[in-house]
């Protein structure tokens, strides 16, 4: 259905309606969502928390059309990207080269030349354009990161979703990371579903933050984090709203201890 432009103002980027997955394997399918309600307002910094195995992959995996659910309504307001925790970049192409490469398969038209330039000023917007002529190994893990985020808004998404991008970097490059992605979201005005197991970065990054239950994985909470940006992680407020998130994850894997 078409939406015309007086209602995009008023709808959600993505809206999921009890949407389940489950995985058939063998004798016991396993229920990785059930019936999980989701709702990421347009322009919003949205995160997901949950104890591994919750079921966030999948459901990011479901939102970017990546996999499909078993039942329940998935609407999509929007082109997506979506970033993993690995940067999966191309070893025998220039950073430069790695995100031209995305702006090619943009379907677009844009040429060579064009895709090059338009790559330079992607990594320019990510710190990273004196390096724009080095390979991945050549660079450090958090400057992949960065270029694997290039390569995502080289898409031109209005919805980026975003599994647990940082996961793998030490806490200073982090840090900076979210700094950058945090101004890059507000500059660009995009959507943001983000999925991480660390509560502080969810606190510190998000609008709100949804809670999964342990599998099979439900919306069991959302806390809205009402602190004034720019944020710093280890702000009083931050640690405060992180330690309500933290206790309430505790309390969902107790009980599937319980089970």
């Amino acid at each position: 259905m078409a939406i015309n432009s007086s209602e995009v103002a008023t709808t959600d980027a993505v809206a999921l309606t009890q949407v389940s997955k489950v995985f058939s394997s063998g004798r016991d399918p396993v229920v990785a969502l059930d019936r999980i309600d989701l709702h990421v307002p347009r322009g919003r910094f949205t995160c997901l928390v949950g104890a591994s195995g919750c079921g966030k992959s999948t459901l990011l995996n479901v939102v970017a059309g990546l996999d499909r659910a078993s039942s329940g309504q998935v609407e999509v307001r929007g082109s997506t990207s979506l970033m993993f925790q690995e940067a999966a970049l191309f070893p025998w192409l220039t950073l430069e080269r790695n995100v031209a490469l995305a702006i090619s398969l943009r379907g677009d038209g844009i040429g060579r030349q064009a895709a090059r330039m338009e790559a330079k000023e992607l990594l320019d917007l990510v710190q990273l354009g004196d390096f724009a002529k080095r390979r991945p190994h050549e660079v450090s893990g958090g400057m992949r990161q960065r270029a694997a985020l290039a390569r995502a808004l080289a898409q031109r998404p209005e919805i980026l979703l975003m599994d647990e991008p940082f996961g793998a970097l030490d806490a200073i490059t982090r840090d900076l990371l979210h700094e950058e992605l945090e101004q890059i979201w507000q500059a660009q005005q995009m959507t943001v579903l983000f999925v991480t197991h660390n509560v502080r970065e969810a606190v510190r990054l998000g609008d709100e933050v949804l809670v999964l239950s342990s599998r099979p994985g439900r919306v069991v909470e959302t806390i809205s984090v009402d602190v004034p940006r720019p944020r710093r992680i280890e702000s009083k407020e931050v640690a405060e709203i992180a330690a309500s998130v933290s206790e309430r994850l505790r309390s969902e894997v107790r009980r599937h201890g319980n089970h």
